[in-house]
């Protein structure tokens, strides 16, 4: 109702009577869904002991990346099933090096971000030195 009366409101090139409403109603349907997606953790919880919807674990591929494997039913048993067998949940050792290199250049790229940070933060207290003292008592 509310979005066909901001639609119509600039049709006709008009303001939206009270257009704060459409935040107040997002933020309670935002709410709802969190209430309601707890509730279905906690009634999962209850009836299969699991916390995530679908159980999984961590696992590599042949690049040795990490990532979340979900697991899901298959018509045929793992050990049967040619498909299963063919991917690769492992990396071979000639990949640990570029794995250590990947990890290198992530830490370094976190410790760019926060080093700009800081700079920046460094940067607001000295522009706004007044700000910086509220701030800190």
């Amino acid at each position: 109702m509310l979005l066909t009366l901001e639609q119509e409101a600039t049709r006709q090139h008009l303001p939206m009577p009270s257009p704060e409403r459409l935040d107040k109603i997002i933020d309670s349907m935002d709410r709802m869904d969190i209430v309601i997606q707890e509730r279905e953790d906690a009634l999962r919880l209850l009836q299969t002991g699991q916390e995530k919807e679908r159980p999984g674990e961590w696992r590599h591929n042949f690049l040795g990346r990490t990532f979340w494997y979900e697991f899901r039913e298959w018509p045929i048993p793992w050990h049967l099933n040619t498909k299963h067998k063919r991917k690769r949940f492992f990396y071979l050792p000639f990949v640990a090096r570029y794995k250590r290199l990947m990890l290198e250049k992530y830490l370094r790229k976190e410790a760019r971000r926060k080093s700009l940070e800081r700079k920046k933060e460094k940067l607001l207290q000295k522009k706004f030195p007044h700000l910086a003292t509220q701030s800190q008592s």
